[in-house]
C-alpha cells in the first residue's frame, strides 16, 4: 500500500491542532481576550434584559409556550415569514442563517473537544472521518453564509428596493430625528464584518494547506474543504510554505479578534436580532390585532403614555425590528401620502427606549416621556393616519405588533381629548345613540319597511339565524339596498332569521381601534347582554368589522357565539346545493378582500366560491388575499376627513383595478368598502369604465325572476 494513500494514513493524524504553531503566551492571551469578549457580551445582555424588565407586565406573553416553540422551529427552519413577497431576500437570509448557526455550532464543538472532553476526560473525537465530514459541512455552510451576504450587499448597493430607503414620511428632511444615516452605516458594517469573518475563515484554511502541504495527512484530504483547496491550488505557485505559515498566523489573529469583537458587540448592535427576533416570534400572539388587549382597570392612566407603559414583550419586539421595510411598503396610509410608516414608529420608540431605559438608574417617572410629552403626542399625526388594517402586523417577518402598540398610544390621546373634533363628535353620537350616524335608535330598522314581508324580532322570539346588521348596512342609503337584497334572499330561501331592531348597537370594533376603550366596553357589554337574552343557533353579519369583534373580542367578556360572514353562509349553501342561482352572470369581475374579513379572519375562499358559482369570470387584483390593499376606512378613518388634495387608499385601489383588462365589476363584501370605493370610482375618473357592486347584489341578480319578454305588437294590415 502506498504510504500517501488515504487508507495508509493513521486516522488520528487526520485532524487539526487548534493552536498549532502558537507559543503558550499567545494561547493564554487569546483566552484572556476571549473571556473578556464574553464578559462584555454578558454585560450587554444584562443591560437589555434589565431594559425589558422595566416594561409593564404582559399576562398573555408566556402562555402556550410549547405550542409556540413548535411554530418557532418551523418558521426558523423554513424562513417562511421572510420568504413571503420577497423570496430572493428570504432564501439569502436562510443561507446566512443556516451558515451562521452551523459555523457557531462547529466552533462550540471544537471548544467542547479541546477544552472539555480532551482536557478533562482524555477523550478525542475530532479526527478521522468525523473531522473530514465536519470540514466539508463547515465549508458548505461558509459558502452559504458568504453567498447570502454577497446578495444582501448587491441588494442594498445596486438593486436598492424602495422599502430599504430610510427616508421618513413623518418628518421634514431637516428635522433633528429625520437623519437615519447611522442605520445605513450599521447595516453595511454588519455585512462587511460578517463577510470578512467568513472569507478569512476560508483563507486561514487555505494557508494551512499550503503551510503543511508536505504532510500527507493534510494535503491528501484537502478536497474535503473544496473552497479552501481551490484557493490553495491557485496560490500554490506563488506562495511557499514559510510565507503561507506567516500569513496563516496573521489571518488567524485577525479572524479571531474580529469574531470575538463581533460576539462582544452583539447586544449593542443590529446583530442582537439573532436573539430578539426569535424571542419575538416565540411570543407572537396569533390574534395580536384581531383581539386588542383590555385596559388595565388598576392602571392610573389608559394606554401608553410613557415608555415604561409598554409591556416587556413590546419593548423586546422593538429590538427585533431589522428595518426590512416590509411594513413600510405594505402600509396603505404611507402609500397614500400620510405621515405614517409603521417601521419608523417602531424605530423611534426603540431609540427612546434605549436612551431612557438602558441607564443604570431610571430618571424620575415624569422624565420617561419624550421631551416632556406623552409618547403618543410625539406621534400624534402619525397615529391618527393609521387604518389599523393589520397589513404591517401580517407581513412582519419577526412578529412585531404595530397595531396594538399604535392603539395603546391612541387610548391615551383619546383620554386626553387629543383628536379631530369630528371624531370626538362621532364618538359622542355613538355613546348617545349606539351608532356612528347620530340617528335615533328607532330608525335602525327603518330599512325593513320597504320589504313586502316582516322580519322577526329576535329579542321577542327565538330564531335559527340571528342577523347582526351593523351601522352602515342599517343607516347608509346606498348600503340599505344591499341589506334589503340580503333580507329578500334569506326570506326566499325560507330561513328562520331575525334581527335585533333598535336593540342592536355598534359592535365596537372601530371604536376600540380608535382608542376609546371605555366606549367600546359599554357598547360590547350592551350587545352581549342583549344576545344572552335571545334564542338563536348562530349569528350572521354582512359587516366584517362586526364579525371580527364578535368573533374574536366578545369571548373576553364570556360571549362565545358562532358567527359567520354572509359569504361563508352563501358558500355553505351553494356547496350543499340548497341554494341554486337561477341564472349565471357572464361578467368579468375582480374582488377586493376586506381587511377585517381577509387578513383579520382568513376568509378568502368563500367570496370567490360564490362568484364562481354565479358564473363570474374572476381576475385577481395584483394585491389580493392577505396582501389586499386597505380601502382606508378602518381604525375610525371613515369618520375623519382626509386632507384636501391628498390621495386616499381607496383612490390607489381604484387605479390598480382600472388597469385590469376588460374589467366590468369591482366586487366588494363590506359596507364600508362599498362606500369608500364608489366615492373613489368617481374621484379617480373611472366612472363609466366599470362599476362597484356588493357581492350580494350580483347574487340577487342571479336569483331574481327574469322580467317577462314584452308581448309582440299586433300587426295591422290594411
Amino acid at each position: 500500500m502506498e504510504p500517501n494513500t488515504p487508507a495508509a494514513i493513521d486516522p488520528r493524524l487526520v485532524t487539526r491542532i487548534l493552536f498549532q504553531g502558537f507559543p503558550e503566551p499567545a494561547v493564554l492571551l487569546f483566552y484572556v481576550i476571549g473571556f473578556a469578549a464574553l464578559g462584555v457580551f454578558g454585560w450587554g445582555c444584562w443591560i437589555e434584559i434589565r431594559k425589558y424588565r422595566r416594561g409593564a407586565p404582559d399576562g398573555l406573553a408566556l402562555r402556550h409556550l410549547a405550542a409556540r416553540l413548535r411554530v418557532l422551529v418551523a418558521v426558523l427552519a423554513t424562513h417562511r415569514t421572510l420568504r413571503r413577497r420577497d423570496a430572493a431576500a428570504g432564501w439569502a437570509h436562510l443561507a446566512i442563517f443556516v451558515g451562521f448557526i452551523t459555523l457557531a455550532i462547529a466552533t462550540a464543538t471544537i471548544t467542547l473537544e479541546y477544552d472539555i472532553t480532551a482536557r478533562l476526560f482524555g477523550w478525542h473525537f475530532w479526527y478521522g472521518p468525523f473531522y473530514l465530514w465536519f470540514r466539508l459541512v463547515c465549508n458548505i455552510a461558509g459558502v452559504g453564509l458568504v453567498g447570502g451576504l454577497i446578495y444582501m450587499m448587491i441588494r442594498r448597493g445596486w438593486i436598492k428596493p424602495p422599502k430599504l430607503d430610510y427616508a421618513r414620511p413623518d418628518r421634514a428632511p431637516d428635522a433633528p430625528d429625520a437623519d437615519r444615516s447611522a442605520y445605513r452605516i450599521e447595516d453595511w458594517a454588519f455585512l462587511w464584518v460578517l463577510i470578512t469573518i467568513g472569507v478569512t475563515g476560508f483563507m486561514i484554511a487555505a494557508m494551512r494547506l499550503l503551510w503543511l502541504q508536505d504532510r500527507p495527512e493534510v494535503w491528501t484530504f484537502r478536497w474535503w474543504t473544496p473552497v479552501s483547496a481551490l484557493i490553495a491550488a491557485a496560490l500554490r505557485p506563488s506562495v511557499d510554505a514559510a510565507t503561507a505559515g506567516m500569513l496563516r498566523a496573521g489571518l488567524w489573529w485577525f479572524h479571531g479578534l474580529l469574531a470575538l469583537a463581533f460576539i462582544a458587540l452583539i447586544p449593542r448592535t443590529k446583530v442582537k436580532h439573532i436573539f430578539t427576533a426569535g424571542a419575538s416570534l416565540l411570543l407572537r400572539d396569533p390574534l395580536a390585532a384581531q383581539r386588542l388587549p383590555k385596559a388595565d382597570a388598576q392602571a392610573k392612566t389608559v394606554g401608553y403614555a410613557k415608555i415604561t407603559d409598554l409591556t416587556w414583550k413590546h419593548l423586546l419586539s422593538l429590538d427585533a425590528c431589522t428595518k426590512c421595510g416590509r411594513c413600510h411598503e405594505a402600509c396603505p396610509a404611507r402609500a397614500a401620502g400620510a405621515p405614517l410608516s409603521p417601521r419608523d414608529v417602531i424605530l423611534s420608540l426603540r431609540e427612546f427606549a434605549n436612551d431612557a431605559l438602558e441607564k443604570q438608574a431610571l430618571p424620575e417617572a415624569a422624565e420617561l416621556d419624550i421631551h416632556g410629552k406623552d409618547i403618543g403626542q410625539v406621534f400624534m399625526e402619525t397615529l391618527w393616519s393609521c387604518r389599523t388594517c393589520m397589513a404591517c402586523v401580517e407581513i412582519c417577518p419577526v412578529a412585531i405588533e404595530h397595531v396594538p402598540i399604535i392603539v395603546q398610544m391612541r387610548r391615551k390621546l383619546v383620554e386626553d381629548g387629543e383628536m379631530e373634533p369630528i371624531l370626538q363628535k362621532t364618538l359622542q353620537a355613538l355613546h348617545k345613540n349606539g351608532n356612528s350616524f347620530g340617528e335615533s335608535r328607532r330608525k335602525r330598522a327603518a330599512w325593513t319597511k320597504a320589504l313586502p314581508f316582516t322580519i322577526k324580532d329576535a329579542r321577542k322570539e327565538p330564531v335559527d339565524l340571528l342577523w347582526f346588521v351593523g351601522d352602515y348596512a342599517s343607516f347608509d342609503p346606498r348600503n340599505q339596498k344591499v341589506t334589503q337584497a340580503f333580507a329578500r334572499l334569506l326570506h326566499a330561501r325560507g330561513v328562520d332569521f331575525g334581527i335585533l331592531y333598535e336593540g342592536e348597537g355598534n359592535a365596537g370594533n372601530d371604536v376600540r381601534r380608535v382608542g376609546e376603550e371605555g366606549l367600546y366596553e359599554l357598547l360590547a357589554e350592551n350587545n352581549i347582554a342583549l344576545l344572552r337574552n335571545c334564542g338563536f343557533r348562530r349569528i350572521v353579519t354582512t359587516d366584517p368589522h362586526s364579525l371580527n369583534t364578535i368573533r374574536n373580542e366578545y369571548p373576553e367578556y364570556g360571549a362565545r357565539h358562532e358567527i359567520l360572514h354572509y359569504t361563508e353562509l352563501l358558500a355553505e349553501w351553494l356547496a350543499d346545493g340548497s341554494l341554486a342561482p337561477g341564472r349565471r352572470l357572464s361578467r368579468r369581475v375582480t374582488y377586493h378582500d376586506p381587511c377585517h374579513l381577509g387578513r383579520y379572519n382568513k376568509v378568502f375562499e368563500a367570496p370567490r366560491a360564490v362568484m364562481r358559482a354565479i358564473g363570474c369570470d374572476l381576475v385577481e387584483m395584483p394585491r389580493s388575499r392577505d396582501n389586499s390593499f386597505c380601502c382606508g376606512a378602518g381604525g375610525g378613518r371613515i369618520w375623519i376627513p382626509d386632507p384636501v388634495g391628498q390621495d386616499k387608499p381607496a383612490h390607489l385601489r381604484m387605479r390598480e383595478a382600472a388597469v385590469l383588462d376588460g374589467l366590468e365589476t369591482f366586487v366588494v363584501a363590506c359596507p364600508k368598502d362599498l362606500t369608500m370605493f364608489e366615492d373613489a370610482l368617481k374621484a379617480t375618473g373611472n366612472e363609466g369604465r366599470f362599476v362597484v357592486r356588493e357581492l350580494i347584489e350580483l347574487l340577487d341578480e342571479c336569483l331574481a325572476e327574469p322580467a317577462p319578454a314584452p308581448a309582440p305588437e299586433a300587426v295591422i294590415t290594411p
